[in-house]
């Protein structure tokens, strides 16, 4: 997709930080108009964090939108740290910002990981959420973590990148894939934990996109942004997202049944399979669907931008 598709490239009006335990301070930004409506957005991962791409969903002109690196990922300190990183102090993290910031009630967006988050915290706190924007559904129930992690889901779809994937590892045997990842990027061994997070980040950005992007690919297997990423989306995964039961989002779907919510999914999304967006949209009646019959994971391809746009868009008068 390019650029032009989008709100024009912004810079941040406001950037700060949070001090949210006694272990992370978290990074946010702030763009848009500070008059504007109140607006989230939380990337995937966990542990990607913003890109400046996020910023340009929403109308500057009459949006404010808060963007935060949540624990251990992008600017957010320390730097891929895994201890009391969880799904509920994420959560909680983003009460905190908002009492911070002195905001009523906002539209949140996210996708992939980003709307497992979203979901959870809405989940937790209806009343603070104006409307759901999610893009690439992911309810991490233990098939859907299966599916991308062990072999015989998303494996025989990219089997060459499933080779790469697996070469890092010397026993998923008897451990299994999650497992030996988690041993090696918890490891003490330098170089093992770099294979490995760049293999780990890879797997994913390779299968991200309908047309292979090598620059994405490129990025996200950078040492900085691989080490975050992989560390904190395999402990999360290794810990089955701390989910308090395995179908903790449907089983709730009914505290957010109020809130007005557009799904967004592509049709060829591989890491997050449309059955999930679609399971989510009938648990969710007034809950409106729209797959992209050339939509893959990535928000920005032309497709799926476009959709994203036209509920950010709308979103606004709610």
């Amino acid at each position: 997709m390019s650029g032009k598709e989008l709100f024009p490239k912004i810079e941040p009006y406001h950037t700060s930080r949070l001090k949210v335990s006694e272990v992370h301070t978290i990074f946010y930004e702030e763009v848009g108009n500070p008059g504007g409506r109140p607006a989230l957005y939380l990337h995937g991962g966990p542990g990607i964090g913003i890109l400046p791409s996020y910023r340009r969903f929403f109308d500057p002109s009459s949006y404010r939108v808060v963007l935060p690196d949540q624990r251990g990922a992008g600017r957010s300190t320390p730097h891929a740290e895994i201890s009391e990183n969880t799904t509920w102090e994420l959560v909680e993290d983003l009460e905190r910002l908002r009492l911070h910031l002195e905001i009523e009630s906002w539209i949140v967006m996210g996708g992939s990981w980003g709307s497992t988050l979203a979901l959870c915290y809405a989940i937790k706190h209806p009343d603070r959420v104006a409307g759901l924007i999610i893009r690439g559904v992911w309810l991490v129930r233990p098939f859907e973590i299966a599916w991308l992690y062990e072999e015989g889901g998303a494996s025989n779809v990219f089997p060459d990148e499933w080779e790469r994937f697996q070469a890092p590892l010397d026993d998923t045997v008897t451990s299994g894939t999650l497992a030996s990842y988690f041993k090696l990027l918890t490891g003490k061994d330098e170089a093992a934990k770099m294979r490995a997070a760049r293999a780990w980040s890879r797997w994913e950005t390779a299968m991200a996109t309908l047309i292979p992007d090598p620059s994405a690919i490129e990025q996200t297997t950078k040492d900085h942004s691989a080490l975050s990423k992989a560390r904190i989306e395999c402990h999360f995964a290794y810990n089955k997202f701390f989910m308090e039961s395995d179908n903790y989002i449907l089983e709730n779907a009914g505290t957010i049944s109020h809130i007005p919510c557009r799904i967004v999914q592509g049709r060829h999304d591989v890491i997050c399979p449309t059955i999930s967006a679609w399971q989510l949209h009938r648990a969710l009646p007034k809950s409106e669907l729209k797959i992209v019959a050339d939509g893959c994971h990535s928000p920005m391809d032309r497709g799926m931008a476009a959709e994203i746009l036209q509920a950010s868009k709308e979103f606004h008068s709610l």
